[in-house]
């Protein structure tokens, strides 16, 4: 009675699996945000569901690594793809050059094989024809195919 207190369970100094599962999960989830692809977070909820299974039900540590495969492949074929394009435009941001193709211009100055001017976007541009053999005159309105340079490539509206 008077003698050292006997614990019904002793400390065995290790970190118990839950625990390793969530810091498993929190670098994963640290490490996506320096990555941006999706694929490091899906990862991350799988051990987190590894973690809140050796919590809740105290599986073997075998177990728990096969919930956190089935979780994480689950996550990165199922959700991953839908999260994806639901964060991503569709078709993609165009910028620069790409984002004057397909758009309308008015004819300033005669274009025409040799050169000429339009007005796109409200800047003024040197322009060709697509065709060699098209004149477009001031006061009609083309459409850009392309940028070739500092020039605007384009032909007549259909």
């Amino acid at each position: 009675m008077f003698g050292p207190a006997k614990a019904d369970h002793a400390y065995s100094g290790r970190m118990p699996a839950g625990v390793i599962w969530l810091i498993f999960a929190l670098v994963l989830v640290g490490a996506e945000a320096l990555t941006g692809d999706m694929f490091l977070l899906m990862l991350g909820g799988g051990a987190l569901a590894a973690s809140l299974t050796s919590w809740l039900v105290g599986w073997p540590v075998w177990a728990d690594g096969a919930v956190f495969l089935i979780v994480s492949v689950t996550l990165v074929t199922l959700v991953r793809p839908a999260v994806r394009r639901r964060l991503t435009p569709a078709g993609g941001l165009q910028l620069g050059i790409k984002a004057l193709e397909g758009k309308s211009a008015v004819v300033l100055d005669r274009v025409a094989r040799d050169g000429g001017q339009v007005k796109l976007e409200g800047q003024v541009w040197t322009a060709r024809p697509f065709n060699d053999g098209d004149v477009y005159e001031p006061g009609e309105s083309v459409t850009v195919l392309h940028i070739d340079g500092a020039t605007a490539v384009v032909f007549r509206h259909t």
